[in-house]
């Protein structure tokens, strides 16, 4: 029977213990029927439209336009994405590519684009997706060089290339960051959401990975987007992707926290039924030393992660720092913690068809998208040492 006691911490309200059971008990039910790992393109469809149906995508809209809340409930989201993956990565993604692509309609844009998007992302009529990496810019958003240029007053033209997006040649609009020169580097940039059908706009390649996702590279030629269908203030493109990824970094960590617990489940269900030397395997002192181990570093990452989401809850207005050390200890936690339930499965654990085996793929993609694991360290150094310079300037204030 999978750990479930950590929702019994104060990090949760009972609204939230009684969603994330719900929601167990329905992808219990569900997920497997859905998924095909050799067409994901359709099972992502089918997903989406599958956790519409359910009202799981609830979650990643405001009341206003069909969702739960009049704001984003951080540990929702959280519970959301770490109870998907324990069942399957490729359900995790379609709903997370859903409020990724979403967010930053509800966050800055007009009441226009909020009531023609939101609604039908909610019900899984629509799939979202966020285009911000680029071949020569990923963790360096002020590299970018996809470029808006204005087309007269009410529109500008695209001209660029966007790679590594996430449901690239299925999604139905993409929220598009672009160079618009307002000032230099990251201060430069605006955000747009442009139709998949927008002339001009082309998939020009599907990217394949280790762990099947529907990924694409981008092309824009003179792609002309009306001016309305920019996100926010024009040159507020930075801090629309940041505001959007403070929101949902933190549940990158809780998706490998989903892995790594479901990695667990399956070590101790393993260690516990396989016979080595005429006993269970679990009863040798070095499997056990890995079971201690792993389950240490799920509970470390669940704490760093619940935390951060509920700091979000609670009004913070940022929580880089926060959400920086839950998705970098999640994600690095998770890798171990796998590679642990695959030795312990040793052969089998290498062999196609195998959850674990699954399990090792899909994590280590987690590792790098939304900031790397190194700039997640930077991330929190930073941080940490603008703590440092606003102390002494308080101490000596009160002097």
């Amino acid at each position: 029977m999978p750990d479930r006691s950590f929702l019994d911490w104060p990090f949760f309200e009972e609204r939230h213990r009684r969603f994330a059971e719900q929601l167990r008990e329905w992808a219990g039910e569900t997920l497997a029927s859905l998924v095909d790992h050799e067409d994901v393109d359709a099972s992502c469809r089918r997903l989406v439209e599958c956790l519409g149906e359910g009202g799981w995508l609830r979650a990643v809209v405001p009341e206003a336009y069909g969702g739960l809340g009049a704001e984003f409930d951080v540990r929702t989201l959280c519970l959301a994405r770490e109870t998907l993956a324990s069942f399957n990565g490729l359900a995790d993604f379609a709903f997370a590519m859903q409020g990724l692509g979403t967010a930053p309609i509800a966050l800055f844009g007009s009441e226009e684009l909020k009531r023609r998007y939101l609604p039908s992302v909610g019900e899984g009529v629509t799939i979202a997706a966020f285009a911000l990496s680029e071949p020569e810019a990923g963790s360096d958003v002020a590299a970018m060089a996809t470029a808006a240029t204005p087309d007269g007053p009410e529109a500008v033209r695209i001209d660029g290339v966007k790679t590594w997006i996430s449901n690239g040649g299925i999604a139905d609009h993409y929220v598009v960051f672009v160079r618009t020169g307002e000032a230099p580097g990251a201060k430069g940039l605006s955000a747009f959401v442009v139709d998949a059908d927008a002339p001009g706009l082309t998939v020009e390649e599907r990217i394949e990975v280790i762990a099947p996702h529907p990924l694409a590279t981008l092309r824009f030629e003179s792609c002309r987007v009306p001016v309305s269908q920019r996100i926010g203030a024009s040159g507020e493109g930075f801090k629309v992707a940041m505001a959007t990824l403070d929101v949902f970094r933190s549940t990158v960590g809780a998706a490998a926290l989903g892995f790594a617990r479901r990695a667990l489940d399956e070590a101790i269900e393993r260690a516990s039924s396989r016979k080595l030397f005429g006993a269970p395997l679990g009863d040798l002192q070095l499997t056990q030393a890995a079971l201690a181990d792993m389950a240490t570093a799920v509970d470390a990452s669940a704490l760093l992660v619940y935390r951060a989401a509920w700091a979000k809850d609670r009004g913070a207005p940022r929580v880089t720092r926060e959400a920086a050390m839950a998705k970098m200890h999640a994600t690095e936690a998770a890798q171990e913690v796998i590679d642990k339930a695959v030795q312990i499965f040793g052969g089998l654990g290498v062999t196609k068809g195998v959850k674990v085996e699954e399990l090792y793929r899909e994590i280590r993609a987690l590792r790098i998208y939304e900031g790397a694991t190194e700039v997640q360290k930077i991330v929190i150094a930073r941080e940490l040492m603008k703590g440092a310079q606003v102390a002494p300037r308080v101490q000596r204030a009160a002097e």
